[in-house]
């Protein structure tokens, strides 16, 4: 059997290196074969086993796996969205309308695996190959019909999606993020770029319009299909935000559709209009698509009342996604917003003041806390954040249980608590340790324990 995590490896097994953002497989040969390999394949070294020495392991690998599956995977649509914010919200609505359609789909990405009523965790946005095709061996023995899929810029970057072809792509925005990886923003964004280079032949490839970005991902020879507000092939002309939904009107081919949905801002607006473009670029009626009833994937705009105040938890945790969120509770407020937000360790730094400030700007109050610090001192973390600015509005507690804690009790009436960062998130990363924390879990405990 080809195994590629030495961790998994039995008597018998051939071991094959890959190379990681972070990890390199071929450190872990020796620790391979002394738990059975009895064969590796690699791109330089020689060992105690038989050694294969290819010119690249990734592209062995897809070859392989390409060649085990391709025939199974004919008749299966690949869906792959890219960008900085929206993937998972876009993802997880896809992947819930066609289901309501009755289009046996599955969705990876940020929040997991899920298929038929079954759920798996992923450890990555997108996972590695190997671990993809174990994926997608489940979603042909559950004759799966559309495997839609956030694609991440590491996993384009380092070939994850090597040899896996789409029928749509899209891309949502681009904005700071993962720097501490690509190096520069024009890297992130080729990195990105890369997704609309696999789209198979008569395919589509959709672009938000809006997005300053926009003209790197409308790639020459793609059937390429825009959208945004006021122009686009589908144009969003109205909207209206409420206290309990989103109400907008959009124009595709002169014909004006209403759309109703449970989703807040104008951010969702984009994500659940790129999702009902996907779903009709697969051959449903726009009507029928917006006839069903959506909810927002675990950890996006996830709210919890308390008394007369609203506690919302979500994975905002860009500068970009951030201000969405803040700027769309201001526009929702009757009271106080407070907000509690940290930044990770280890991850890129440049976003941190950036972050305190808009924090700051648009909240009431703001305690700065941790976020997964992990092997970087959580203090120094916020003291990046807090460095530049010039505002009183603020507080730092880093343990984030009593962050949450000290923010619970600052509720008053009708104010609005956001505890933004981790969303769908039940662990922090503290050192080389991943101990259990949920937000919410925490919220609800907190709120329990004070009546």
């Amino acid at each position: 059997m080809l195994v590629t995590d030495s961790r998994k490896v039995k008597k018998g097994d051939t071991f094959l290196a890959l190379r990681g953002v972070e990890t390199d497989g071929h450190d872990y040969i020796v620790s391979a074969i002394e738990n059975g390999a009895s064969k590796v394949i690699c791109e330089h070294g020689s060992y105690d086993v038989e050694t294969v020495v290819v010119e690249d392991t990734r592209k062995y690998l897809a070859d392989y796996l390409h060649n085990m599956y391709d025939n199974e995977l004919a008749d299966i649509k690949f869906v792959g969205i890219t960008g900085t914010n929206g993937k998972t919200t876009t993802a997880y609505l896809v992947y819930q309308m066609l289901n309501k359609l009755s289009c046996p789909t599955a969705y990876i990405g940020t929040i997991g695996f899920y298929m038929v009523n079954s759920y798996k965790e992923t450890q990555n946005t997108t996972p590695d190959l190997m671990e993809l095709y174990e994926m997608f061996d489940l979603c042909i023995k559950n004759k799966i019909e559309v495997i839609v899929m956030e694609v991440s810029s590491h996993a384009l970057e380092i070939g994850r999606l090597m040899g896996i072809d789409f029928d749509i792509v899209a891309f949502t925005n681009l904005t700071q993020d993962h720097l501490d990886v690509h190096g520069t923003f024009e890297n992130y964004m080729k990195a990105k770029q890369k997704l609309f280079y696999k789209v198979k032949k008569g395919g589509k490839a959709i672009v938000n319009i809006d997005d300053e970005y926009a003209s790197n991902f409308l790639i020459k020879g793609n059937n390429n299909i825009t959208y945004g507000f006021n122009k686009g092939d589908y144009h969003v002309i109205s909207s209206k935000l409420l206290m309990n939904k989103t109400v907008f009107d959009f124009n595709y081919k002169d014909v004006i559709y209403n759309a109703e949905v449970n989703l807040l801002g104008k951010y969702n607006i984009y994500n659940y209009l790129l999702a009902l473009i996907i779903v009709n670029g697969l051959g449903y009626d726009i009507k029928e698509i917006l006839g069903i009833k959506e909810s927002s994937p675990p950890g996006r705009f996830e709210i919890i009342n308390y008394q007369d105040n609203v506690i919302i938890v979500d994975y905002a945790h860009t500068p970009d996604a951030m201000e969405n969120i803040l700027k769309c509770c201001n526009e929702l407020k009757r009271g106080n917003i407070i907000t509690v937000i940290g930044c990770g360790g280890k991850r890129d730094k440049t976003k941190r003041p950036i972050m305190g400030d808009i924090a700051t700007k648009y909240s009431s109050y703001v305690i700065f806390t941790d976020d997964n610090p992990r092997c970087e001192d959580s203090k120094e973390i916020t003291n990046d954040i807090i460095r530049n600015l010039d505002v009183k509005n603020f507080e730092v507690i880093n343990d984030r249980y009593e962050a949450t804690k000290k923010a619970i009790s600052l509720l008053n009436h009708n104010d609005m608590l956001l505890i933004l960062g981790k969303g769908h998130e039940n662990y922090q990363i503290i050192g080389n340790e991943k101990i259990h924390y949920s937000d919410k879990e925490t919220v609800l405990e907190i709120i329990k324990n004070s009546n």
